[in-house]
């Protein structure tokens, strides 16, 4: 519902009008409350209770300088803790799967099948890296819905000019497997720290297009640049 738009930044969201609304008790309520605080996506309220928050740009892009920061970090740490080649079997597949949409029609259903696909890639490494710490760091930073490496903007139409980002992020799934392959720990670090910046670049095209920054899970929360 936050991610939707139901809610406006600021506003207060009262227990009682969201128990009728989702048929729930005040219980199970409260504690989605208190967890969507902890997230970042709420915020306390001096008079009780909680209220939305509102995103800035450069919330946004601190956000995505930390997961890659820890993204970077877990590509290192499987670098340096693989004790098989055998266990980037699944990040390779996904890695081809995902290179079978290079050049294709860009659709809805083909687009959700890829993110889909580049969520897994990610989360693998993170698995490989074997740092249940790290984990739960980048849960907390994944709970924002512009943080994600799946938040890109990649569908529908965008002037020539614009950058062909999927090839761009193919190519760093490429050099990071590479990496980890080869157990460079550094090499794989710096192209996933680099790969991060890809949202950050879709972020910015997506600010020159209104209807595809309204696309944006979230995009609601985010205050727009020179708004009051």
């Amino acid at each position: 519902m936050l991610f939707r738009g139901d809610f406006r930044p600021g506003e207060k969201l009262s227990e009682l009008p969201l128990v009728a609304r989702l048929g729930v008790s005040r219980t199970p309520l409260r504690l989605a409350l208190d967890r969507l605080s902890h997230e970042g996506l709420l915020e306390p309220s001096p008079a009780g209770g909680f209220v939305v928050r509102e995103f800035t740009l450069t919330d946004i892009w601190d956000a995505i300088e930390l997961r890659g920061v820890l993204e970077g970090t877990g590509a290192r740490l499987a670098a340096e803790r693989m004790s098989d080649p055998g266990e980037l079997d699944r990040v390779r597949e996904f890695r081809d799967q995902m290179e079978t949409y290079r050049g294709a029609p860009r659709d809805d259903e083909s687009m959700s099948v890829y993110l889909e696909l580049n969520e897994a890639f990610h989360s693998a490494i993170v698995d490989l890296a074997q740092s249940p710490m790290l984990r739960m760091s980048l849960d907390r930073v994944l709970a924002l819905p512009f943080a994600g490496p799946s938040s890109l903007v990649l569908s529908g139409e965008r002037p020539a000019s614009d950058p062909d980002l999927m090839s761009i992020s193919l190519e760093h799934h490429r050099a990071i497997v590479e990496a980890i392959e080869n157990r460079q720990g550094s090499r794989a670090e710096n192209v996933a720290r680099e790969h991060s910046q890809v949202s950050r670049r879709s972020f910015e095209i997506a600010l020159r297009h209104q209807r595809a920054w309204n696309s944006l899970p979230g995009a609601s929360l985010i205050k727009w640049p020179g708004s009051a």
